[in-house]
């Protein structure tokens, strides 16, 4: 059992450095205000940013599938597991985040994870090159890995950086040259400037992948992400995104790619090709979100209301938060015992966060990282920041 103990030393280890990660379950749906075994709380921590994750008019289509299509799937795609619901909703995706372009489609997956695992090795070989910035999403670093294409990672958003590893993907001959990054960097809403990385990529004669799991849904005038938000829907090549965020906040995740790269996908992409459809209660309320985008132009309109007030008041009070203006708000405290500590002390007063430290974050960058909702209300987020404050002079 040495094996065991080897264990046991290295969670003791993760306790003692302020690193143990505990779960704080909730008792109630997912929501703006939500239930924890010490009572109703603000919930100022999940991907809800459009406040949909107990929306009634997705329960309602959800319900409906449920006696429509049934339960479960019990098959990938491929065999029996295809229903037209999942193929609406592929087209729903292409025309809601391709803007009408043309050569575009789109194919689920049952996360974004799977997305990014299944893409790189299924359309890159040894003969190419992947160009990932440092600060990318694990998925897409698990991806990459995956390929037996030649790897290059850039510093995060430097340019001169990203353009000295295309030429050296250049010097090499490689074949094909694909530039992978975030939409938005989850850890830091750091928002990746795409008009620049394609208009690099134009140069070089480079692919651009976005993986917008951060920005789908509310970036953009119309919430179809980044590649919206910098007028380049038409000029990336290949858009990896999820439905368990703005879109519901449940589960799967899909491609959007030129036709053919979706086509290649459906034929040899190890996570489509191995792993259950997604449920069609989700793939029914997931064409419903897409309606409702359309019909509540307002839920974005109050997401970047609140979140330029939370970032004002914040900064205000004296906290430290990287400048952008995405609903990802980090409270920068450096020390992982000190943010953890905080985090306690914040929940105590009826507002839920967590701290985030090493390994999700790096060392020495811990961080209360706070995430912005349609549907918080302004007394919600100045009792947060009330909050914010006070357990500040608590705990330091």
């Amino acid at each position: 059992m040495g094996i065991l103990d080897d264990i046991r030393a290295e969670l003791q280890s993760l306790r003692d450095q302020g690193l143990y990660k505990d779960e704080a379950p909730l008792t109630t749906a997912q929501a703006a205000h939500v239930g924890t075994l010490g009572g109703e709380v603000i919930n100022l921590c999940a991907n809800n940013y459009l406040g949909l994750a107990d929306s009634p008019e997705l329960i309602a289509a959800a319900k409906d599938a449920l006696d429509r299509w049934g339960f479960g799937m019990a098959s990938v795609r491929f065999i029996c597991g295809t229903q037209t619901q999942h193929q609406e909703l592929e087209s729903k995706l292409t025309g809601f985040l391709r803007l009408g372009q043309p050569g575009f489609d789109t194919i689920l997956y049952s996360s974004c994870f799977d997305a990014n695992g299944g893409l790189f090795e299924t359309l890159l070989t040894d003969r190419d090159a992947i160009i990932s910035d440092e600060l990318n999403h694990a998925s897409i670093i698990d991806g990459v890995r995956l390929s037996k294409a030649m790897r290059y990672r850039y510093r995060n958003r430097d340019l001169d950086d990203l353009r000295t590893q295309l030429e050296a993907a250049r010097a090499a001959g490689a074949r094909h040259t694909l530039i992978a990054t975030d939409g938005v960097f989850s850890m830091d809403g750091y928002v990746a400037p795409l008009d620049r990385i394609c208009a690099l990529a134009d140069e070089y004669g480079a692919l651009v992948m976005v993986d917008d799991s951060h920005a789908v849904g509310f970036m953009g005038e119309t919430g179809a992400g980044t590649p919206e938000l910098f007028g380049v829907a038409d000029r990336v090549d290949i858009l990896t995104g999820t439905l368990g965020k703005a879109l519901g906040g449940a589960s799967g995740g899909f491609t959007c790619a030129r036709a053919e790269m979706v086509e290649l996908l459906r034929q040899r992409s190890r996570p489509y090709l191995f792993s259950n459809s997604l449920a069609p209660s989700i793939t029914a309320a997931a064409i419903a979100v897409i309606d409702l985008l359309a019909e509540k132009p307002d839920l974005l309109t109050r997401l970047r209301e609140n979140t330029a007030y939370f970032r004002r008041r914040i900064v205000e009070e004296g906290f430290t938060v990287p400048e952008s203006d995405h609903p990802i708000v980090p409270v920068m405290l450096g020390d992982a015992a000190l943010a953890a500590r905080m985090a306690d002390a914040i929940l105590a007063r009826g507002v839920y966060v967590r701290a985030f430290s090493y390994p999700v974050v790096p060392r020495d960058k811990a961080r209360i990282r706070t995430q912005l909702s349609a549907s918080l209300t302004r007394e919600d987020l100045d009792k947060a920041i009330e909050a914010f404050v006070e357990a500040r002079a608590e705990v330091a």
